[in-house]
Parts: C-alpha cells; structure tokens; sequence
C-alpha cells in the first residue's frame, strides 16, 4: 500500500536547467554524466561477483565499485539496497545491466522468500537503472520522483546509444528504459507490511529527479547520489540547488546512510562533509572568476583545485563541474 502524504510541486528554473540538459546531452561519450563512476572489475569466470551485506535489521545493501562503468564489472558501480517487511520487500536501484540486476535478484532470494513489491529509483543515471526491466519482468512496481519520466524520455536514446558503445552491445543485451508507475510529487509511504519507508522527492540537486528513502525502524537512509563519498560529486541538476537543501537532507535524523557511491553504511550526517566542502570552494572559485571576467574555458581549469588529490576521478569531472556551475552561476 503506499500513502501520499502531501504534494508540494517543486518549481525549476527553466532556462537555467536547458543549458544545463544540453550540455549534458553534448557531452563526449568518454564522460558520461555521473552515472559512470565505478571502481574495479567484478567480473569473475563464470560471472559477477555480487553479494549484499546486512547493514541493520531487516536492511541489506551492496557495495559497488569507484571506476567508470565497464564491460568488465558489468555496470554494478552504484549501491544498491533492500528492506525486507513483514509482507513484501522493497529495493532500491536496480543497477547498471541486466546481468548485475539478475545477480541482485538471486541474492535477494537468498535472503527472503517475500515478493519484491516495489522498486525505487533514486534518480535517471543508468548505473541505478539499467537493470529495471528484470524488476518489471517480476511484476515490482516501479516508484521514482515525479520527473523521472521526463527525465527518462528525454535521455533514454542517448543513454542506450552512448553505453552501447561504451561497454559493449553484450553488457547491454536486452537493457530498456523502463520508467516508473508510482510517481513522488513530494512525499510518499510505502507500506511492507509491518514497515513503513518515508520517500522524499527533492528539488533539482544531483538531477531534478532525486529521490530518498528513509526506514525509520532501523533510522537507515538510502540518499542515492544525494551523497557522494570519495568519488567526486557530479552536477547534473543544480549547484545552489544541492547547496541549499543541504541543511535539509542532514536534517533527517537518520543513523547511516547508504550514499549513492561510497562507503556503506556511513555515519550521518558526517557523511555528507565532503561534497558540502567541495561545493561551497567550487562555488566560491566559479563566483570570483565571473566577478573577475575570467573566461569560462580558463575559469574551469582552476576552479575548486585545492580538492584535488582529495577525490577519486577528480581531473576526469571536475572540469564538468565547474562548466554546470559557471553556466548556473552567472545567471545569479
């Protein structure tokens, strides 16, 4: 059963979100958004390497890898999560192929024989959803934030055309853009029997279709790319947006947090210093160059340098970063 508790329609600056959107879509294929950040292969003879770890009661996650994404770790480079009710089982993300979905899948059966009820995307990058359609195929249904479908519409082609090339036509055999049934306008329970889990749609930060999920039971929180730990954050969404929700999405009085990419479980809000960190210096940097009339394709090679060294993939996105942030930020 879900529960909406209440709708708050979240206005985006329009003119501001297409630069941002055809940048993005221009972007060479060698950097692919954030969705590609991975770690090391998990590809091992005979298959993936995929198990899920019990990080509170009832409440499993997997670890994926800090590189980018690849034919040899099977896209399997985000965290992935499960909650298990008295009734049903919820998951959130699906992974980057159908070969790490089928493999979250056989783990998931091994923990609980209860049905996968619903499946939660926390936003559009295809290392959350490239593997949907094993979880549509079960009969799951598909929940995501109220954008996701535009979202999806709009960058589909362009996903399935640039991964195919990226990691190979055999890593994205039979891979669909499968969009969600059940959509967050702003907040949404969903009840596993026994278990209840708050969602939260979010204005434009990473994307403008991040969504969390919170399991008060256990205080766990699944924040997506909301949270980023040792790989760069990546812009996809809005800067000032993310700043100022920061102090929002701390305040959820959560115990741990399983980020988008990192370290699972971390502590909260702890785990988000980092990118708070990293956007106030890029955003301060980006600011002084346009103050100073600092041409954008100069501004870009120094902004937020003193992060160097403290990210992974820092010199593959951090030049990205500031393109969004500089092309945000002078329409201040």
């Amino acid at each position: 059963m879900a529960k909406c508790i209440s709708e708050d329609p979240m206005p985006i600056d329009r003119l501001r979100r297409r630069v941002m959107s055809g940048f993005a879509c221009t972007a060479a294929s060698a950097a692919l958004l954030p969705c590609c950040l991975g770690r090391a292969a998990l590809a091992a003879a005979g298959g993936l390497r995929f198990s899920v770890r019990q990080i509170a009661d009832g409440v499993f996650a997997f670890q994926g890898v800090d590189e980018l994404m690849t034919a040899t770790n099977d896209g399997a480079i985000c965290n992935l999560g499960v909650v298990v009710g008295t009734d049903a089982v919820a998951v959130i993300d699906s992974g980057g192929s159908l070969i790490e979905a089928h493999a979250f899948l056989a783990a998931i059966g091994k923990i609980t024989a209860k049905p996968v009820r619903f499946l939660i995307n926390t936003h559009m990058h295809p290392d959350h959803i490239f593997g949907n359609a094993a979880f549509r195929e079960i009969g799951a249904t598909l929940v995501g934030h109220r954008n996701l479908p535009r979202a999806l519409e709009a960058r589909g082609a362009f996903y399935l055309h640039n991964y195919r090339e990226q990691v190979g036509e055999a890593l994205m055999k039979g891979v669909e853009i499968v969009s969600p049934a059940m959509l967050v306008d702003d907040r949404l329970e969903l009840d596993l029997g026994g278990r209840m889990l708050e969602l939260r749609a979010w204005k434009a930060a990473h994307t403008d279709n991040d969504l969390t999920v919170f399991d008060p039971e256990t205080s766990t929180l699944f924040a997506g790319d909301l949270v980023f730990m040792g790989s760069l954050p990546t812009l996809d969404g809005s800067l000032l947006g993310w700043l100022r929700q920061m102090d929002a999405l701390a305040a959820i009085g959560a115990a741990r947090v399983v980020p988008g990419h990192g370290t699972v479980p971390a502590n909260w809000p702890q785990a988000l210093a980092g990118e708070r960190r990293y956007f106030e210096i890029l955003a301060r940097d980006i600011r002084k160059a346009i103050a100073d009339g600092t041409p954008l394709r100069e501004a870009v090679k120094t902004a937020a340098g003193s992060e160097r060294g403290k990210w992974h993939l820092f010199d593959e996105y951090n030049e990205r970063n500031a393109t969004a942030a500089f092309a945000e930020l002078e329409w201040e």
